[in-house]
């Protein structure tokens, strides 16, 4: 059997270049900014121009650009090596949902190597409507349009999957380790922040954010130091959920708190 494994994350700019764009397509994307397009199209082009200064300037500490393409690349052919035991013919492919490979690229890509079934796998542990909800219709959508008929099966969130806490708790141990004798901790788990008013609306992602992390600590048992969840990356008027990692990290050192960060969700 030929089976096609679809790997999906945010995406990131490849260079300084890039940054502008992958920001107006993050901001245009209606899952991101829930307004008419006539509102939301113009608004994006603005949110980007703004930030996209900033943005450079912080993608240039680490090299110009994400690595988040290199180490979903990485991913998929560690999987795909993985998979070579009991489905030699397994193919793993991936999609960046705001940067390149997009999905109609890789729906091509998929339709050339006619596989029998597919597999769509968001790496989102935690379910959002604006990650892998938004993922999953782009690529619904480019699949329709170019006739890709293949069964597919969604394979969808896994905030307390018992080896996606183990890892975890696995580096926070290391980083324990690290703090210094007698100097007191304490662990931000830290995810990507939303609206609070999609929270509101049904959106189950602080709940299983907080799942993840109620997950990793108890896996650390009597190690475990005090512990709070954290958001980041707020953008715009609108009240996010909170508290805010970069005021955490602050009120922290301000106690004298030797301060481990992890993060837990999707980071941009």
């Amino acid at each position: 059997m030929k089976l096609a494994v679809v790997l999906f994350n945010l995406g990131g700019p490849d260079g300084p270049e890039a940054v502008e764009p992958f920001l107006r397509n993050l901001f245009s994307d209606p899952a991101i900014i829930r307004a008419p397009s006539f509102v939301r199209l113009p608004l994006a082009r603005f949110i980007a121009g703004r930030r996209a200064p900033i943005a450079r300037e912080i993608y240039g500490r680490i090299g110009g650009g994400s690595p988040i393409l290199k180490e979903t690349e990485d991913q998929a052919r560690a999987l795909e090596a993985a998979l070579q035991d009991g489905l030699p013919g397994a193919r793993v492919f991936i999609v960046m949902r705001y940067w390149h490979p997009r999905a109609a690229e890789t729906v091509k890509a998929v339709k050339a190597f006619a596989p029998d079934r597919i597999v769509l796998l968001p790496l989102y542990p935690q379910y959002s409507t604006t990650t892998s909800a938004s993922s999953l219709a782009e690529w619904a959508l480019a699949a329709r349009d170019a006739g890709l008929a293949a069964p597919a099966t969604t394979l969808c969130c896994y905030p307390s999957e018992p080896d996606f806490v183990a890892a975890h708790a696995d580096l926070l141990a290391e980083a324990l380790a690290r703090v210094p004798a007698g100097a007191m901790a304490r662990v931000l788990f830290s995810a990507h922040g939303l609206p609070e008013r999609v929270v509101k609306a049904g959106d189950p992602y602080q709940h299983q954010v907080e799942r993840s992390a109620a997950a990793v600590a108890a896996a650390l048992g009597a190690r475990m130091p005090e512990w709070r969840v954290t958001y980041q990356s707020r953008v715009g008027p609108l009240k996010w959920i909170g508290p805010e990692t970069s005021a955490e990290i602050e009120a922290a050192a301000r106690a004298g708190l030797a301060v481990v960060v992890v993060p837990i969700a999707f980071v941009s």
